[in-house]
């Protein structure tokens, strides 16, 4: 596998790490955990298909990682 492949298989993993661990009760969607663990995983996603050329994955990545973003941005002030 190539650094670009290593990048995106990691962050991938990350956000359905984030969903299993949410769907089996271990974190709750507002979690700081869940929060981070989808933010980091889907701009890593985002960077291997920027990488990699492939538009739908990068809308896709992107808008989740924004999305994520501001949902940390927001469970900061609530703190």
């Amino acid at each position: 596998m190539t650094l670009v492949d290593w990048i995106g298989f990691l962050g991938v993993f990350q956000i359905l790490l984030a969903y299993v661990l949410n769907v089996i009760g271990s974190i709750p969607n507002k979690s700081i955990v869940f929060i981070l663990l989808n933010l980091i995983g889907a701009t890593m996603a985002c960077i291997a298909s920027i990488l990699l050329d492939y538009w739908p994955f990068i809308i896709l990545e992107g808008i989740w990682a924004l999305v994520s973003l501001y949902a940390l941005l927001n469970h900061k002030k609530s703190i």
